[in-house]
C-alpha cells in the first residue's frame, strides 16, 4: 500500500486552506539518538518553526511522548504549543499547563522498580522516566527487543489503568487514558487550531491514532519513513526530509508575506 502513496506532501497550502501543523518530535523532526537526551535541535529548525508559527497564527504544535518540560528544554527559546506524554499533558505557547493525570506515587514507584529490574536483566536496555510513564529503550542493543517487549507486556498486564505502546526499539508503559489521536482532536477543538485543517507528521506506531484522526478530520496524514505509511495520505522518507519540507514551507510563507 505504501508504494501507492505520493512521494511528498504538498509544497504549501492550497488557496483558502488554513493549516494546523502538528508535529511528532523523535524520528520525525529529530533523528534518533542512542539515548533520548542526546538528540539535538538546531538553529535552522527553530527558525523554520518560528516563521511557520507566525504565518499560521500560532497553529503549530509538538505532539510527543516526551514530557512538556523536556520539549520546552529542547526547543528553547521558542515558545510553542507542546503536547506531552501522548496527550496526558499540555503546555501552551503562553506558558499555561494542563494535565489529565493525577499521579499515584505508589504505583509510579512500583513501575520504576519493575522497569529497573527489566533493564538490569537485559544488558543494553535503558530506562527513561517520564513522570507517570516509563520508556524502555534498546537502541544500543536492538537484539533485546523481543525479550524487552515480552517483559514490558507482562508488566503492563499487572498495572491497572496502564497500556503498552511499542515503537522503534522502545516499549513504553503509560496511563491508558490518552493517545495522540485524542491529542489531535483536543487541539483542533480550541484556538488557535479550531477551524483549521490538521496536518500531522509522525513516524511510528504511536503516531497511528493521530494520523487516523487527521484523515478523519479532512486533513493530511504524513508518514515519515515506512513504519506507518499505510495509515498516511503522504510520505516523507526521513527527518532530514521533514526539516527540508518545513524549510520550504517557511520560505514560501515569508515570500507570501512580502506581497
Amino acid at each position: 500500500m505504501s508504494a501507492a502513496l505520493p512521494q511528498a506532501p504538498p509544497a504549501h497550502a492550497a488557496p483558502g486552506e488554513r493549516w494546523a501543523l502538528l508535529l511528532d518530535v523523535d524520528g520525525t523532526l529529530l533523528d534518533f539518538a542512542l539515548r533520548p537526551e542526546l538528540v539535538h535541535v538546531d538553529a535552522p529548525l527553530l527558525n523554520h518553526l518560528s516563521v511557520l508559527q507566525s504565518a499560521l497564527d500560532g497553529a503549530v504544535a509538538l505532539v510527543s511522548g516526551r514530557r512538556v518540560t523536556d520539549l520546552s528544554r529542547l526547543f528553547a527559546p521558542l515558545a510553542i504549543e507542546r503536547v506531552g506524554l501522548h496527550g496526558l499533558e499540555r503546555g501552551g505557547a503562553d506558558g499555561a499547563y494542563q494535565t489529565l493525570w493525577q499521579e499515584d506515587r505508589a504505583l509510579t514507584a512500583s513501575l520504576y522498580a519493575a522497569t529497573a529490574d527489566i533493564a538490569a536483566r537485559l544488558p543494553g536496555v535503558h530506562v527513561e522516566h517520564k513522570g507517570p510513564a516509563v520508556a524502555l529503550h534498546c537502541r544500543a542493543a536492538p537484539r533485546q527487543m523481543p525479550a524487552m517487549r515480552s517483559a514490558a507486556a507482562a508488566l503492563a498486564a499487572r498495572l491497572p489503568g496502564y497500556a503498552l505502546l511499542e515503537g522503534y526499539e522502545v516499549c513504553e508503559l503509560k496511563p491508558a487514558l490518552a493517545d495522540k489521536g485524542m491529542a489531535v482532536r483536543t487541539l483542533l477543538g480550541a484556538a488557535p487550531f479550531a477551524g483549521r485543517m490538521p496536518v500531522y507528521l509522525g513516524d511510528d506506531h504511536t503516531d497511528a491514532p493521530a494520523l487516523a484522526a487527521a484523515r478523519e478530520l479532512g486533513g493530511l496524514a504524513i508518514a515519515v519513513g515506512t513504519r506507518v505509511a499505510p495509515a498516511a495520505t503522504h510520505l516523507l522518507p526521513c527527518p532530514a526530509a521533514v526539516r527540508g519540507w518545513l524549510g520550504a514551507l517557511a520560505r514560501y510563507s515569508t515570500l507570501q508575506g512580502d506581497h
